[in-house]
């Protein structure tokens, strides 16, 4: 027909099949749907079943305990080293003079010991004291004393104590009660055989005139060596004494010259003497004779017979300097630091030929600084030696010295 449209036109026999196909899609979404939900379900199960194993096996951590704010106050006062301990072993607090020690190293104890006696108060609560050493790489080893005991909230309080100094005074004590039974034990037993030699031979007067002038030798030894040992004990706390004066230095040489000239003449050793005029220091007249003399009479005693010892004694700058010096055997550089100790002797042999008590020296440094002064030391093997003994000058006031 002219001027009519075309339709599209559906059979009635289409309509099914439009339907069918649209039952069809719906099931396979809903097949999606149902597939994408196990999925979800899947995953929330397993992520709940990880979940559950790993809350059954960790352990809960326990929390840091609370250090109360008024430790740190008490740990800048403490004068001990101080350390607070956690439970977990850990450093928590810590004093400044427990870092100087080296105890502490972060949030760790470097000393297992300490770390030892830790865990026995943190196992009972019994509080624990201990002494021990510890060693500190690089560092001399460190004798202390510890007292652990426990605090509130699990923490732990170790006070550590440097004892080092007190140790050391303590050994030098025995090491000299020691050396002093020993050394009096020496002229002690002479004496005693010598007198029951002078018994036995009482009808022979030579051997009584030879035994009895050994007893005045080991006599005198035994004098010298206990006057020594007062002397010692009196200067060894190095305090200046009351009894301060001034004094000629040149007095003072001839004086420890005149007490070594016997012995010198007696080996041909020449004594000679150089001092500048009008020097003076101020001390305990007493002590500074026995160490002047001390010092001649060591240098005669180490020098060979024909030799020569001297004495000079000058002034630099606010120092009077008395050098005493010797061509005898020689110190060797290993042993000069030690020369300075109660009764060590270089060559022990010859100093129990010759009489020495091996405190000399020892008095000689102690003098020197009760007094304000110093000793010095040169000496080369077989070259021969040089004491100086160093004083603060001392310049007289008019009517001062007589």
């Amino acid at each position: 027909m002219n001027g009519s449209r075309n339709h599209d036109t559906i059979c009635p026999g289409d309509s099914g099949l439009l339907q069918f196909a649209a039952y069809d899609r719906l099931v396979e979404v809903s097949e999606i749907l149902v597939g994408a939900a196990g999925i979800v379900v899947g995953a929330l199960v397993t992520f709940w079943w990880r979940y559950s194993e790993r809350s059954q096996t960790e352990i809960p951590q326990a929390p840091t305990p609370e250090v109360p704010p008024e430790i740190d106050t008490v740990l800048s006062v403490l004068r001990s080293s101080a350390v607070v301990m956690g439970s977990d072993e850990k450093v928590l607090r810590s004093s400044a003079p427990a870092v100087a020690l080296g105890l502490v190293s972060g949030d760790h104890l470097r000393s297992e010991k300490l770390l030892d006696l830790v865990r026995q108060v943190r196992r009972d609560g019994e509080v624990r004291e201990a002494e021990f050493e510890i060693r500190v790489r690089r560092r001399a080893p460190i004798f202390v004393r510890a007292r652990v005991a426990p605090l509130p909230n699990g923490l732990t309080l170790a006070l550590v104590e440097d004892r080092t100094d007190e140790e050391r005074v303590q050994a030098l004590r025995r090491d000299f009660v020691a050396n002093v039974s020993h050394e009096l034990k020496t002229p002690i037993g002479a004496i005693n055989l010598l007198a029951e030699a002078v018994g036995e031979a009482k009808d022979d007067p030579e051997a009584v005139e030879r035994f009895s002038a050994r007893m005045r030798t080991e006599s005198d030894r035994l004098t010298r060596l206990v006057q020594q040992i007062i002397d010692l004990s009196r200067l060894q706390s190095d305090v200046a004494s009351e009894n301060q004066t001034a004094i000629k230095v040149g007095e003072l040489v001839g004086e420890a010259i005149e007490h070594s000239q016997t012995d010198a003449q007696s080996r041909q050793i020449k004594l000679s003497q150089e001092c500048e005029p009008d020097l003076f220091v101020r001390g305990d007249r007493a002590e500074l004779h026995a160490a002047v003399s001390n010092l001649v009479e060591n240098a005669v005693t180490y020098s060979p017979t024909e030799s020569a010892v001297s004495v000079k004694a000058v002034r630099e700058d606010d120092d009077v300097r008395i050098t005493v010096s010797d061509r005898g055997i020689g110190i060797p550089p290993e042993e000069q630091e030690r020369i300075f100790e109660r009764f060590y002797r270089v060559d022990p042999a010859r100093a129990r030929a010759t009489g020495g008590t091996g405190l000399g020296l020892s008095i000689v440094k102690h003098v020197a600084a009760s007094n304000g002064g110093s000793v010095e030391v040169w000496s080369e093997p077989d070259l021969g030696s040089s004491f100086t003994l160093v004083l603060p000058a001392w310049d007289v006031d008019e009517g001062e010295y007589e």
